[in-house]
């Protein structure tokens, strides 16, 4: 789950990734807030001349002309801006004897701090993946006396990350040992357990969480926490009651931990999309469907829209080539030659993007919130299946 802007911004970094330079011929330039422009493009200037001696004739050719376009995109800014500013130029063309320079503009989701010049084979874009990138990191535990799991959840994000087994029983053998030995000897495996478990959180969760969950049925839970055999920065934020101590335990342990990560994207995720499921099946305040929401926002009747990250669906503009005529298309197929409904003469396609940035931008213009929702929760991927991954919470 994530912010509209952010979702923008991971479907250009897609793109972008796509794309692979013949040599060193793609361009990347990180721009800091309130870095000054006349700044920045006199160094492109001083970058175009030292590009005049690459001896390769096409990469010299490719490099300029990519900074070029950078140089001529700097002079739509009078300052940079809140957040910086990020510029890529270079040829993307997968055929060596044609020529495409594309340049794409990009406003950081969050503050960039960093100046970067990069010429490469291609983007440089690990800086606003970092930025894109969950903060929020939890960490899961679910134990018995037997095993334990541990789980790390980012973002929508459930990753198993190891699992502990205890020997206390299947080592130890009463055989002639006294009872009071037997138990001692029950005792100290079980704290070698506890303490594997320990370690394992402090090799999993220390410096990467910011809280753990603890969970599983039993006492056993409780006597581990009283142990504390893990590092002391590790924060424990909630105990939960489960069933279970495997993967089906973890999600468990989640479900239980609302209230403790109530803001956590996967928690809010799960939420939003059970209230709009919960209102469409009472026929209270909600609809699905793309021409039903598209109503919805232009009527301001929207209160918040929902968009599946998984939406492939693309909203074209048409005009026809002989009566001038405009109109809007939207479908999951590359359109090619299509007829102008009025005159049946050739038409041509006027603007192109994903049925998602539509939205977002069409929210945007009549004030109304949007998230979109991800597909790697059983939640998002229901939101996607079930209903077209379009829908909106109602005011009225």
């Amino acid at each position: 789950m994530g912010t509209a802007e952010d979702y923008k911004v991971k479907k250009k970094l897609e793109e972008l990734k796509s794309y692979k330079g013949v040599g060193t011929q793609l361009v990347s330039v990180y721009i800091p807030a309130n870095y000054p422009i006349p700044e920045i493009s006199a160094r492109i200037r001083e970058e175009i001349n030292q590009a005049g001696n690459i001896k390769s004739k096409q990469t010299r050719t490719n490099v300029i002309g990519a900074l070029e376009r950078i140089l001529n995109a700097l002079k739509h800014f009078r300052k940079t801006p809140e957040n910086g500013l990020v510029i890529f130029a270079g040829n993307v063309s997968e055929n060596p004897s044609k020529t495409d320079i594309k340049t794409f503009i990009i406003e950081p989701p969050q503050r960039l701090n960093q100046s970067i010049y990069r010429c490469d084979s291609s983007f440089f874009l690990e800086p606003l993946e970092k930025m894109l990138a969950s903060k929020d990191v939890y960490g899961i535990v679910v134990m018995d006396g037997r095993e334990a799991t541990l789980a790390l959840l980012k973002g929508t994000q459930l990753d198993i990350v190891g699992k502990v087994h205890s020997t206390a029983h299947s080592k130890v053998r009463k055989g002639g040992q006294s009872a009071r030995r037997y138990e001692r000897l029950i005792e100290e495996s079980t704290e070698r357990y506890y303490k594997r478990i320990g370690e394992a959180m402090d090799r999993a969760f220390l410096g990467k969480t910011k809280g753990v969950i603890i969970g599983g049925p039993g006492p056993s839970k409780d006597f581990f926490l009283k142990m504390k055999p893990f590092n002391y920065q590790i924060k424990v934020i909630g105990v939960v009651d489960t069933g279970y101590v495997d993967e089906y335990g973890v999600r468990e342990a989640l479900s239980k931990a609302e209230k403790f990560i109530k803001e956590q994207e996967a928690v809010r995720e799960k939420r939003m999309v059970e209230e709009f499921i919960k209102r469409v099946m009472k026929g209270e305040l909600a609809t699905y469907g793309v021409k039903e929401v598209i109503e919805a926002i232009k009527a301001n009747r929207a209160e918040l829209v929902l968009v599946s990250e998984g939406l492939e669906i693309k909203h074209y503009r048409m005009k026809c080539t002989n009566c001038s005529y405009e109109w809007e298309k939207i479908t999951k197929e590359e359109l090619e030659k299509v007829n102008c409904p009025k005159c049946s003469s050739p038409s041509v396609i006027i603007e192109e993007e994903s049925l998602a940035e539509m939205i977002i931008e069409l929210s945007k213009e009549h004030g109304t919130k949007v998230e979109v929702i991800s597909t790697k929760t059983a939640e998002g991927a229901q939101f996607l299946h079930g209903f077209g991954g379009i829908g909106a919470l109602l005011r009225y």
